[in-house]
Order: structure tokens, then C-alpha cells, then sequence
């Protein structure tokens, strides 16, 4: 073998090295958890819940900053696309935001199908809430509502492209009606409007109006759930009115393009273990959310089924968000 590919070979076993290297020195120094939302709400709250067990698990210091802006969050979140792979920027976001954002957002320069999955943290419903004096009380009255009133409801959404946008888009298509979207920024103003009656319904979490709901303040006509919330045992699901109908939720951890295996399923494993403790689930469903913790497999294929079941509904709504 001539010198120069002695050089080349060893350069080879070299690099090959590199990886296992660093994934067993992991975590070496300080790991940051980007939430690409305000402080206070859903993403925000487990995304420290996860980085606790992060922080415990693999006895690191890891800090959570919240890094709101742009549309859907794309400041945030772009930041630690374009951070090194090498685990200590992580992001923990919506499903939207890895399934189906570069078909909504035309001006996106970067795709995010392209982050490592780490793990699913929770996932919670999609529920459908009324004003108080709607004169609907259900998913079917609403839509035969709507029928015999076309252009009459309007539904407030947490803004263009977000969950509550399009689960109402998916409910106009499999009822065949019409309703008029009112894009807020985020969930607050939304559920303010609602609750004065500035708007008609609102698709939105159940953590943020279950208040409002229980205080007959709102109306909850029906819930995506697959089964009935055990909380609201007399509300439908929407699935039980349009089959096919369902709409939840699940925010996810990944890491930036590149990222090493071996220090994916190190993160991976101490939020996995960490979902697992009764008081760590016990919190989560206190959120009315589900504790999840999944395998970047089992991620992966939660961010397929989220592109095959909202592509449609972006595609026939034709949804872009400038």
C-alpha cells in the first residue's frame, strides 16, 4: 500500500472514530433546549419537564430558552437547524413544525423534515369550543348551522397554518360547509374574543378553556380525540360525527441535522425513562395531555402519519403562510 493511502485509511478509521467518541464523553458541558414559543404555555411547560429528566438522567445542565418569532415560530426553531450536531442545542416544538411546515410557509429557507427525532413528549387533543350564545351546542348542529346559514360562522384560530386553522379547514371538507377563519397571534386573544363573543368557535387545547368550559363560560361541542375525554364523558368526538375527523397534538424534541445516533438515543433514553415515573405522568395529565416518551423511530413515524393525514387539508384549503 503506497503511503498516500496508508494516509487516506487511516484518516477513515480516524473519523470513524470521531463519533463513538464523542457520544461517550456526552454530555460534556451545558445542553440548551429551545422552545420557539412564549414562556408559559404547553411547549413551554414540557419542554421542562423534559429537560429535567435530561438534567437528571444524564446528570447535565441543561437550560430551556425561550426564543419566540417569525411565523410559527421559525426564528427559534431555524437557530438550532443551523446549530452544530453535536446535542447540545436541542428543539422541542409542535408536530406541524416537522411534518408539514415547508408546505405551509413559503418563505422558509431551511426544511425542518431534516432534524433528528429524539423523542415525543406528550400529546394532548384538539377540542371544539362555541361561544356561549351560539345556537349550536354540538358537532352537528354546528354543521347543520352552518348549512342553512352559509358565510354566517366565523371560528378564530391561534394563526394561518396552526393546528386550530386546520382542523377547522378539515371539518369544512368532510361536512361540506363553509366557515370564516379570524387568525389571531396565538391562543390568548383568541379565547379572550371567544369568550366576549367577538367570534363564533374556536379549535383549540383544553388546558388554556377547560376553566371556561367548566365555569359555563364556553360551550365544548365536541373533541379529536380518538375516544371520549374521560373528563367530558357526554362530548363526542368529532370522528363520531365526520369519520376521519380527528385532531390532536404532540410536541417533540429533535436535534439538528447530523447529530450522532449514539447521542440522539442517550437524550432519548433518560426522557423515555423519565416519562415513565408516576409523578412526572401524574403532571403531564394534569395538563390534560398524554405522556408519551418514544424512540426516534417511533417519532419518525408519528411525524409521517402527521404529513399524511394534514397534507390533504393544506393542499385542498390551499394553505400558505407568507
Amino acid at each position: 500500500m503506497s503511503k498516500f493511502a496508508r494516509l487516506i485509511a487511516s484518516a477513515a478509521i480516524a473519523a470513524g472514530l470521531v463519533v463513538p467518541a464523542a457520544a461517550q464523553n456526552y454530555p460534556s458541558r451545558n445542553i440548551t433546549v429551545v422552545v420557539p414559543l412564549p414562556a408559559g404555555g404547553t411547549a413551554d411547560i414540557l419542554a421542562r419537564i423534559a429537560a429535567d429528566k435530561i438534567r437528571t438522567g444524564l446528570n447535565a445542565q441543561v437550560v430551556v430558552e425561550n426564543r419566540p418569532g417569525g411565523v410559527g415560530g421559525l426564528v427559534g426553531t431555524e437557530a438550532v437547524w443551523r446549530s452544530p450536531p453535536d446535542g447540545y442545542t436541542l428543539l422541542v416544538a409542535p408536530q406541524l413544525t416537522f411534518s408539514v411546515s415547508h408546505l405551509m410557509f413559503t418563505k422558509m429557507n431551511f426544511d425542518t423534515r431534516t432534524f433528528e427525532p429524539v423523542s415525543v413528549i406528550a400529546r394532548y387533543p384538539v377540542v371544539l369550543l362555541a361561544k356561549l350564545d351560539a345556537p349550536y351546542n354540538t358537532l352537528p348542529e354546528l354543521i347543520a348551522y352552518a348549512k342553512t346559514n352559509p358565510g354566517k360562522v366565523n371560528y378564530a384560530s391561534q394563526g394561518k397554518g396552526q393546528t386550530g386553522h386546520l382542523t377547522m379547514e378539515l371539518i369544512n371538507t368532510l361536512a361540506g360547509i363553509q366557515t370564516t377563519q379570524v387568525p389571531y397571534r396565538g391562543s390568548a386573544p383568541a379565547i379572550t374574543d371567544l369568550l366576549a363573543g367577538q367570534v363564533d368557535v374556536l379549535a383549540d387545547y383544553l388546558l388554556a378553556t377547560k376553566a371556561s368550559v367548566e365555569g359555563g363560560k364556553l360551550k365544548l361541542l365536541a373533541t379529536g380525540s380518538r375516544e371520549r375525554l374521560p373528563e367530558f364523558p357526554q362530548v363526542a368526538t368529532m370522528n363520531e360525527t365526520l369519520p376521519g375527523a380527528f385532531s390532536d397534538t404532540w410536541m417533540g424534541m429533535v436535534a439538528p441535522p447530523g447529530t450522532p445516533a449514539e447521542i440522539i438515543k442517550k437524550i432519548s433514553d433518560a426522557i423515555n425513562v423519565g416519562m415513565k415515573e408516576k409523578e412526572t405522568s401524574d403532571r403531564i395529565k394534569g395538563l390534560m395531555a398524554e405522556p408519551l416518551g418514544s424512540s426516534p423511530d417511533q417519532m419518525r413515524e408519528l411525524i409521517a402519519q402527521s404529513a399524511k393525514q394534514w397534507t390533504p387539508v393544506i393542499t385542498t384549503a390551499k394553505i400558505t403562510v407568507d
